[in-house]
């Protein structure tokens, strides 16, 4: 009987410890999709920001070329 109980306290632990460490997992995982989100984002508006002041100098120089 002892040795039952055993087993039963053994097997519950065991089975609690892998249901743990599956949800750390997923947390873990959507942190990382987050960060890579925002990491994707703040390239891209300072991918549009570099782009868009040499553009506005050129054309600053155009009108003036055509002024003269």
């Amino acid at each position: 009987m002892k040795s039952i109980k055993t087993l039963f306290v053994v097997a519950a632990l065991s089975v609690s410890s892998l249901a743990m460490a599956e949800g750390g997992a997923d947390r873990t995982f959507a942190r990382m999709e987050q960060a890579r989100q925002a990491s994707l984002e703040a390239y891209q508006l300072a991918k549009q920001q570099k782009d868009e002041a040499p553009v506005a100098g050129s054309q600053a120089k155009q009108t003036e070329h055509a002024n003269c």
